[in-house]
């Protein structure tokens, strides 16, 4: 256990520089020598200066400082929940580099907590960046349940904040992917498609001891139950494997959680990853784009790992063996698994939709 707490110290050191070089740059970054407004931070959706205000859980995890990240380059004001007071003191100090950055503490298991961070924000950016409690390495079982009751929290605090207006949360594609398979039952002509539709067997991961894919798809699945309840206005995302620098000493707990089952992933041509900025930058656009087209679930992923060259460099960047990926690595499983096709679809449409939207806004500036 003192391993494990002292690689966690070690983690949060190397997120607090990240933070701090992310703030130091967005403070002092210069204005590009063009026509002002074209560039403005406001968006073809946010047109009240209001709107700026946000709200992001779990900000300093690999994930929420990536979306702190791209809100500050798009003109957002971005408030900072942590869990306790030491991590207040020193990130505070950091914050004063950026007006733009608050920090508080909040408790993701008190709503009352919860709703006294979010007030005056007009969205909450969920990312849902948990490490293990206990301080062990690992997400168990007892951490899915944890994740579902802060999805929870989250939801109500939204909904009793008279200023939230809106909630974007961080899912997995993991809540998508784990079907039942019965092949003998399959048109084998056809390739079945996994899309924002789909939801993961609840029954099969917990048999598969799968327990980062369970909590993931009952906190989306308790989310979506309270914002239908509450008329919150909700979107959620549901990415691959989070990837970019140094993605596994950065992201540890989440990355070796999400690749238990990665053989039969692999298999089944659902293992996907997602560098960790243009996530950020999904969750921003669908944000933004809520007020008008934006709703439900979107997959997001930028590539399926289908052969053993990106299985082997998969594994190399996580220090797992290549055996623990690509399941038919010398001939090793004589196990047959139907074949999938993932889509991102609707995100793709939303995001041309998006992009078109702000390419005509600016053709007037030029």
């Amino acid at each position: 256990m003192g391993i494990a707490r002292l690689q966690e110290r070690e983690e949060d050191h190397e997120l607090l520089q990240e933070l701090r070089r992310m703030l130091v740059s967005s403070a002092g970054q210069d204005q590009p020598h063009l026509p002002q407004k074209r560039f403005s931070s406001k968006s073809a959706y946010e047109d009240d200066s209001e709107e700026k205000l946000v709200c992001v859980t779990s900000g300093v995890s690999f994930l929420g400082l990536a979306v702190v990240n791209r809100l500050l380059l798009r003109g957002y004001s971005v408030r900072i929940i942590v869990n306790n007071s030491v991590d207040v003191e020193k990130l505070r100090e950091m914050t004063t580099a950026n007006v733009n950055v608050t920090v508080v503490m909040a408790k993701l298991a008190e709503v009352e907590s919860l709703s006294q961070a979010f007030q005056g924000c007009r969205g909450v950016f969920h990312t849902s960046g948990f490490t293990d409690p206990a301080g062990l390495s690992g997400y168990t079982k007892s951490m899915a349940d944890i994740e579902v009751k802060a999805s929870q929290n989250v939801m109500r605090a939204c909904a009793v904040t008279p200023s939230v207006r809106k909630c974007v949360l961080t899912s997995s594609l993991l809540a998508c992917v784990w079907q039942e398979q019965d092949i003998s039952q399959n048109d084998l002509s056809t390739i079945p498609v996994i899309n924002h539709d789909c939801w993961s067997n609840e029954s099969l991961c917990i048999e598969k001891k799968l327990w980062y894919a369970l909590g993931k798809l009952r906190a989306e699945k308790a989310a979506w139950t309270l914002a239908k309840e509450t008329g919150l206005k909700l979107t959620t995302i549901c990415p691959g494997l989070i990837t970019g620098p140094e993605f596994f000493s950065r992201n540890p707990t989440a990355t070796i959680a999400y690749l238990k089952g990665a053989q039969e992933m692999y298999q089944c041509g659902v293992l996907a990853t997602v560098d960790v900025m243009r996530l950020a930058e999904v969750h921003v656009s669908v944000y933004e784009a809520m007020n008008k087209s934006a709703f439900g679930r979107y997959i997001c992923f930028d590539r399926v790992i289908e052969t053993e060259k990106e299985a082997e460099k998969l594994a190399g960047e996580t220090g797992m063996s290549k055996k623990k990926i690509c399941r038919n690595y010398e001939g090793s499983s004589s196990v047959h698994h139907l074949r999938y096709e993932l889509s991102n679809k609707k995100l793709t449409n939303l995001l041309s939709g998006t992009l078109r939207s702000c390419y005509n806004q600016n053709q007037q500036f030029y």
